[in-house]
């Protein structure tokens, strides 16, 4: 297995700990059967990769193993933005190695200086992703990682732009649908849920992101669990279309 170190990774602060605390215990709750997690969005940019991180090290710091994967094999920003590099000076392989059969699995699996988290990056672009994701490699990975770990984290495409979650929900216990305030549609966020539905995967909740903060007469800002950056964790969400547009709740 190799290693990778992560050039950027910043510390939480306080208020995002606690977010994701409770963003953590409400999964846990959902029950012990629920260990592979599926996380995407309606539309590109409401946030979905960071929450697959920073949950993944909300989980970790609990003790937990945990395997993150990223299936965006469209567009993946998790090498740059972690500015992840390989221990031995090499290539950084990942997911599209892996079901292309270029690559093993040890070859695309890293440790990384994270304790207790390891991680399998998209690796290159291909042109048919949803086609390589519905093969017996994905199987096979996903049943690696239930022996293996606690947790399996996915990081999907957004539903709105291909349907890569829906083809992976089929092998996951839950999915978590990233809402970012002000960007998607109720038409958009419906949506992407009877999509994640018709996979059958059980819908764990929603978690509201970017969310804009308010200061209170006490001088302390307050809005949604996780302020700026993620809001609070639902057991459902409902929506609207534009015309009559509703705040997930």
């Amino acid at each position: 297995m190799r290693a990778v170190t992560f050039g950027n990774i910043k510390e939480q602060e306080y208020a995002m700990k606690e977010s994701l605390r409770a963003l953590k215990t409400n999964i846990q709750f959902c029950g012990d059967d629920i260990q592979t997690i599926l996380i995407t969005s309606s539309i590109p940019n409401e946030g979905k990769s960071t929450v697959s991180m920073d949950l993944s090290r909300s989980l970790v710091e609990s003790g937990k193993r945990v395997l993150l994967i990223d299936t965006d094999m469209r567009k993946s920003v998790l090498i740059g933005r972690l500015r992840a590099k390989d221990g031995g000076g090499g290539e950084i392989y990942g997911l599209s190695h892996f079901l292309s059969g270029q690559k093993k699995l040890d070859e695309v699996l890293y440790t990384t200086d994270v304790a207790k988290l390891f991680m399998i990056f998209a690796g290159p672009s291909v042109p048919n992703p949803t086609e390589i994701l519905d093969k017996r490699y994905f199987r096979d990975l996903i049943e690696f990682g239930r022996k293996h770990f606690d947790y399996v984290i996915l990081d999907c495409a957004p539903l709105g732009a291909a349907i890569d979650a829906a083809v992976i929900a089929k092998y996951c216990d839950g999915a978590i649908l990233v809402v970012a305030q002000g960007m998607a549609s109720g038409r958009m966020i419906l949506g992407a849920k009877k999509q994640l539905e018709a996979s059958g995967v059980r819908i764990l909740g929603a978690v509201l992101n970017k969310v804009k903060m308010k200061k209170s007469a006490y001088g302390h800002y307050y809005g949604g669990y996780y302020g700026s950056y993620y809001g609070s964790y639902y057991g459902s969400y409902y929506g609207r279309d534009e015309k009559d547009k509703k705040v997930a709740r």
